[in-house]
C-alpha cells in the first residue's frame, strides 16, 4: 500500500502531496484538476485520497485501498 495522497490549497492553487512529503507532487490551477490528479495516484497505489479545503481541514476522504466488507462497527 503506497502514501496517502492530499489534495491541499497551494500558492500557486492547488496541490496533490504525498502523506509525509515535505514537496508538493503536482500543483494544479483548480482543485477538480489536482483530484483528478490525486485520485489517479490513489488508486495506482491501493492508498486514500484526503481532499482539504482552503482553510485546511480535510472536508472528503475516499479509500482505493484493501477495506474489508463489511465494514466493522
Amino acid at each position: 500500500m503506497g502514501k496517502n495522497q492530499h489534495v491541499v490549497p497551494h500558492a500557486n492553487g492547488w496541490a496533490v502531496r504525498g502523506a509525509g512529503n515535505a514537496r508538493a507532487t503536482t500543483v494544479h490551477q483548480t482543485q477538480a484538476e489536482a483530484v483528478s490528479q490525486a485520485r489517479g495516484i490513489a488508486q495506482n497505489q491501493q492508498s486514500e485520497l484526503l481532499i482539504h479545503g482552503r482553510n485546511g481541514q480535510i472536508r472528503e476522504r475516499d479509500s482505493f485501498g484493501n477495506d474489508p466488507y463489511p465494514p466493522k462497527g
